[in-house]
C-alpha cells in the first residue's frame, strides 16, 4: 500500500480527523539513517505527525518542523513537513539500543527521556509561530495530545505507531490525529471518548489489513464520518548543491578563507537524506567571488 493520509470530519464538523500509512517513508528513513529497531519507531512515530500536521498548513511554501530535544540516549530528533505531506528528519544518535520496556515494546520513551517537544510553523511571516511543551511520556503520540491541548487550546486524540520486522526492517507505520472543534457537544465528546478507550492499536489495525479509511471509519463511524480526501504522503529532502553553496557563503568570507589556506577539500553531509556535496579549494574561490 502506497503511503498516503485521509482527512475527514464527523458529528457535522464538529471534528475534524486524520489519518495515515507511512511504511515507506518511514522505511526510507531507517535506511538512509541506519537506524536502531527503538530509533526507528520513534522518528517514525515523528514523522507520521509531521506528514498529518504539515497536511493542515495552508500554502504551498509553509513548512512545519517538530524538534525533540532530550536527555535520552537518542539526544534529538527532528522531523520536518510541507503542506503536501513531504517529510524528512533525523536522529542525533540514531544507533541507540535499549531493552524493551515493562510492556515487551520498544522502549522510545526511555530513548527520549525527558525534554522538550518544539512545534514551529513557518509560514512566510516576519517570524515564524513556536510552540513549545515539555516531553510528558517521551512516547510522541502522548506528546502532541498534550501540546495540542496547551499550546494551541485544541483537545486532540492521537496515535502513532510503528511496527518492526525481525530483521529490523519496518512492518506497518501510521496514525491518526482526531481533533475537537470549539462548538463540540457533550455527548459527541463522550462517544469519542468511549471509542478511543476501546480502540486497538494502530499497528494492529493496519496490520490486520486496514486501510486509513477503515482505521477512521472504526473511530468515527457512529458519528457520521465524511472523508473529505486524500494525498500522498512521502519522504523528500529538498537539499542540492546550490543550496549548500548558499550556506557556506552565508558563514563569510573570513572563514571561506581559512578552509582554503588550509588547501583541505571540505565535505558537507545532508542530515536528512546523506547526501555528500564535496568542495575543493577552486570551488570555494569561487564562492568567495561571488
Amino acid at each position: 500500500m502506497a503511503d498516503y493520509i485521509v482527512r475527514a470530519t464527523a458529528a457535522g464538523a464538529q471534528i475534524r480527523a486524520f489519518a495515515a500509512t507511512t511504511r515507506a517513508l518511514v522505511e526510507r528513513a531507517r535506511q538512509i539513517h541506519n537506524s536502531s529497531p527503538v530509533v526507528s519507531a520513534g522518528l517514525g512515530r515523528l514523522l507520521t505527525a509531521g506528514a498529518m500536521m504539515g497536511s493542515m498548513l495552508k500554502g504551498d511554501g509553509d513548512i512545519l518542523t517538530l524538534q525533540i530535544n532530550c536527555d535520552g540516549p537518542v539526544k534529538g530528533l527532528t522531523v520536518t513537513a510541507d503542506s503536501h505531506a513531504r517529510v524528512k528528519g533525523s536522529a542525533v544518535e540514531p544507533q541507540v539500543m535499549l531493552p524493551p520496556n515493562a510492556l515487551g515494546k520498544l522502549d522510545v520513551g526511555g530513548a527520549v527521556g525527558n525534554g522538550v517537544l518544539s512545534v514551529i510553523k513557518d509560514m512566510g511571516l516576519k517570524e515564524p509561530y513556536v510552540g513549545q511543551t515539555q516531553i510528558q511520556t517521551g512516547e510522541i503520540a502522548e506528546d502532541l495530545t498534550y501540546y495540542f491541548a496547551t499550546s494551541e487550546q485544541v483537545p486532540s486524540a492521537v496515535g502513532l505507531g510503528v511496527l518492526m520486522e525481525k530483521n529490523n526492517t519496518v512492518r506497518q507505520a501510521g496514525g491518526f490525529i482526531i481533533q475537537l472543534m470549539p462548538f463540540a457537544e457533550d455527548e459527541v465528546i463522550n462517544k469519542l471518548e468511549e471509542k478511543l478507550k476501546t480502540m486497538d492499536s494502530v499497528t494492529n489495525i493496519l496490520d490486520a489489513g486496514n486501510t486509513p479509511e477503515q482505521l477512521l471509519e472504526l473511530l468515527l463511524g457512529d458519528l457520521g464520518l465524511e472523508i473529505t480526501d486524500t494525498l500522498p504522503a512521502q519522504y523528500y529532502c529538498n537539499c542540492s548543491r546550490e543550496r549548500v553553496e548558499r550556506a557556506l557563503i552565508s558563514i563569510g568570507k573570513k572563514d571561506l578563507q581559512e578552509m582554503i589556506d588550509d588547501a583541505n577539500p571540505i565535505e558537507v553531509r545532508c542530515q536528512f537524506c546523506d547526501n555528500v556535496y564535496n568542495f575543493d579549494t577552486e570551488d570555494l574561490r569561487e564562492l568567495i567571488k561571488r
